[in-house]
Parts: C-alpha cells; sequence; structure tokens
C-alpha cells in the first residue's frame, strides 16, 4: 500500500478518517428534503384528517377544531382562480376551498378560518371548506359532525331513508326539522343539508340530522339579530305556531309571540281566525326582554294593519240604517258585523221592545239583521247600534178601570151587581130596614 492510499485511509494521528457511508447519508437526506417540499413532519401530521397539535402549539395557541373533530386554521385569501380560492397558511402551506362556499367573493389578502377537509396527495395541498357549509361528500373521507349534502330517497315509519356519496343513510322523523312536521312525505325526492351524527363504515351505518344543521344555521342568525334588533323596528315573520293565547312568528332565527289580541283589529275568538301556519306576515316589534332566557320578543301584526274601524266610522253617520251579521252573543248584549273586521255593538236594552233574558233568546250567530246607528266614538272605535228602533212599538191593551200611560184613557163605569137571593140576604143582615146603604157588591 503507498502512502498515498495510508493517507486516504487513516489521519495524522492513526485512527481511521469518516467512512463514505456519510456522505450516501447526506445525499439521502437531501432528497427527502427536496420530497418534503421544506415541510416538517408537524406540518404533515396536521394536514391529515385527524390532526395532532404540535409541541409548539400546545404550549401556546391550541388548534381548534370542529364538533367532529376537524382541524380549523386561518389562511389567507391569496387568488381567485375560477371556481377556487387559492388560501395560503405558510411558505410551504397551501390550500384551495370552493368559491361557492363564500356568500360573497373574498378580498386578496383577508384571512379567514377554515376546516382542513383531507390533503390532496397529486397536488399537494389541502382540501378546505367554511366551517357549516356543505362539501362535496366521499365516503373515505366522511367524517362524523361533517355537513353534507344528502338525498331523500324513501321514507317509513321512523324517518327518511337517505342517500349520501352512494351510500345508504338513515335520518330519524324527529331529526327532521326544528319542529314536529306530520306527514315527511314532502322530502321525498328533495336534497337536504344535514350533518353526520354516526358513522360506522364496517357496518355501513350512517346517521343523519338535519335538524343540527338547521339548529347551528338557526343559532347564527339569532345572534346576529338580537345584536341589530330595535323596538318599534317592522320586520317580516312566519308563522310557526297558534297557541289559544296567540300565535308565534319566526322573525328570522327567533320566535316571537303575537298575543290574541295583536293578531288583528277587531276580537277573534282564536288565532286561526287571523292567520295560520306558515303564513308570512309584517309585523311591529313592541317589546325586548333580553334578560330573559331564551329571549322575550313581543310582536304585533295588527300595529302594520290599516284600522277598518276608522274608515268606517268616516263614512257612517248617526241615525242611518245598516246591515250586518250577529257575530257573537254576549250577556250584555250582541255584536253585529256591519264591514269585513268592523263590529258594532247592540245593547241587550236595543235588541227588542219587550223585556228579554239575553240576547241568545232573539239572535243568533250568523243572523242577519237590520240596525240603526245611535252612536259613533272615533276615540274608543266605538259603534253603537240598535235593532228594534227600526221595529214599531206594539200597542198593548190599557187595564180596565184605570188610565193610560198617556193619562187619556177614561175609567171604565163599575156596575151594580144584579139582585139575587145571596144580595137579598146580604142587604137584610147589613141594611135592615132604614138603612141607607145603597149600590151594589162587585
Amino acid at each position: 500500500m503507498d502512502s498515498d492510499s495510508q493517507q486516504t485511509s487513516s489521519g495524522a494521528s492513526g485512527h481511521p478518517t469518516a467512512p463514505p457511508s456519510r456522505d450516501i447519508n447526506a445525499s439521502l437526506n437531501a432528497e427527502i428534503e427536496s420530497a418534503l417540499g421544506g415541510m416538517n413532519i408537524q406540518e404533515i401530521l396536521e394536514a391529515t384528517h385527524t390532526p395532532r397539535p404540535s409541541a409548539r402549539a400546545a404550549g401556546s395557541v391550541p388548534i381548534r377544531r370542529t364538533s367532529g373533530g376537524r382541524q380549523l386554521r386561518t389562511g389567507s385569501v391569496m387568488e381567485i382562480r375560477g371556481k377556487d380560492v387559492l388560501v395560503e397558511f405558510g411558505p410551504k402551506s397551501q390550500g384551495i376551498c370552493p368559491l361557492d362556499q363564500f356568500e360573497a367573493p373574498p378580498t386578496i389578502g383577508e384571512r379567514m378560518e377554515f376546516v382542513i377537509e383531507r390533503l390532496d396527495p397529486f397536488e399537494g395541498v389541502l382540501i378546505l371548506a367554511r366551517e357549516g357549509m356543505v362539501t362535496k361528500a366521499f365516503w373515505g373521507d366522511l367524517r362524523v359532525g361533517q355537513i353534507v349534502e344528502a338525498r331523500c330517497v324513501g321514507m317509513n315509519v321512523g324517518g327518511l331513508d337517505m342517500e349520501v356519496a352512494h351510500h345508504h343513510a338513515f335520518m330519524p322523523a324527529a331529526q327532521v326539522d326544528l319542529r314536529h312536521i306530520e306527514d315527511i312525505s314532502i322530502f321525498l325526492g328533495e336534497k337536504l343539508q344535514c350533518e353526520i351524527v354516526e358513522l360506522r363504515r364496517n357496518r355501513g351505518r350512517m346517521l343523519l340530522s338535519r335538524r343540527r344543521f338547521l339548529e347551528r344555521d338557526r343559532k347564527e342568525k339569532r345572534d346576529a339579530l338580537l345584536r341589530e334588533i330595535e323596538l318599534g323596528s317592522t320586520r317580516t315573520a312566519t308563522i310557526v305556531a297558534l297557541q289559544p293565547f296567540g300565535a308565534f312568528a319566526d322573525i328570522g332565527g327567533v320566535d316571537g309571540l303575537i298575543p290574541m289580541g295583536e293578531l288583528a283589529h277587531g276580537m277573534l275568538q282564536q288565532a286561526s281566525d287571523a292567520v295560520a301556519i306558515g303564513d308570512v306576515v309584517e309585523v311591529k316589534v313592541i317589546r325586548i326582554d333580553l334578560s330573559a332566557i331564551p329571549p322575550r320578543i313581543t310582536l304585533s301584526r295588527r300595529a302594520v294593519l290599516p284600522d277598518p274601524v276608522i274608515a268606517a266610522l268616516e263614512g257612517l253617520e248617526t241615525g242611518s240604517t245598516v246591515a250586518g251579521v250577529v257575530t257573537r252573543l254576549m250577556d250584555f248584549g250582541a255584536f253585529v258585523e256591519i264591514f269585513p273586521g268592523v263590529e258594532g255593538l247592540v245593547h241587550v236594552s236595543e235588541i227588542s221592545h219587550d223585556r228579554i233574558e239575553g240576547p241568545a233568546k232573539v239572535l243568533k250567530v250568523g243572523e242577519s239583521v237590520q240596525a240603526k246607528v245611535l252612536g259613533l266614538d272615533p276615540q274608543k272605535r266605538r259603534i253603537s247600534l240598535s235593532i228594534k228602533a227600526l221595529k214599531d212599538a206594539p200597542v198593548r191593551a190599557q187595564p180596565r178601570g184605570r188610565e193610560g200611560r198617556d193619562g187619556r184613557g177614561k175609567a171604565e163605569e163599575v156596575q151594580p151587581r144584579e139582585a139575587d137571593p145571596s144580595m137579598r140576604k146580604l142587604l137584610l143582615k147589613f141594611g135592615g130596614v132604614g138603612s141607607n146603604l145603597k149600590g151594589g157588591l162587585s
């Protein structure tokens, strides 16, 4: 072995130098770094379906997650390319989110929070979604808590048969809507936005809940509404329930009560006389109590409706005759509808010239009558009517021997009783000879 070989295999101290394998390791490490694209192992783990917070993150700001366990990350909008929005989380971490998941196109540079759906191994980018938005369902990517679009393909006694990503799913009847629906067959063939509440791939079992999705959407709307609602403001509401004391209406995430007296002008027997479930009406906010749990909001439909009584009072005159229909009978009188939504009161003393025990003895609900206008009170919105004023008073026979009520009746002369055996005995007994007893007994 020559001196050059000895110098190559050993150092000045006689110990062997570093083996050539170190050069091989350095080359391998360089190749791995190139494949990773600058991402470390921790960043790769965070981009998977079951992300793990790094030790650094655990010591500072915890990673936020959705109710289904998926990771939420904040990134900056870098570009809008066709139907995709490009998002950057860091120098070496990018993602793509569908543009249709934004209510309006985002601004370049705007920072927003996204849900990490999965990592695209071919493109090397993260597939993103906005929290609460519907994502295209892939069987291998489905997770509990995910919002998906499902088609209703059938029904049974317990609920609806659904289809998600060409796989069967089931939605219990109680999870179809926020409120009870009598006939759930109306959803057949419809595409519904639902939340996955249970998923067992080994058994092919998937349970969905549209109610969960609606509750989440409703909560967001409720929070926004409670921040901006004002007393006296006018809102569009949907009637959702009828009660003996009024109706409940949804004004956009919050149910408000319309008391019976605020449903319409005039008196109502029940709420269904004015509205029906599903009706869309305009209402005015007349009371707000945010301290109550849940918040209490009182509404008025009557306040936004034109008052028919005011219009009717302007066209009526005292003494005029009107036609109407008896709508209600009370102990003190009868209500007669003379115009749509306009009622006048016929006091019990103005129903008949005869004394009656109650209006029901003479009138019936639904009966058509003619009445005379006795009085109008615009401030109290009252119309006083009389039925008997249009009828002639009956002629009554005068009592015998008494004057009539007008003082012009003659007193009838009393004729003495004719003499008969009984009369003669009384005269002999009480009169006798020389008695001046006169007249007879009647």
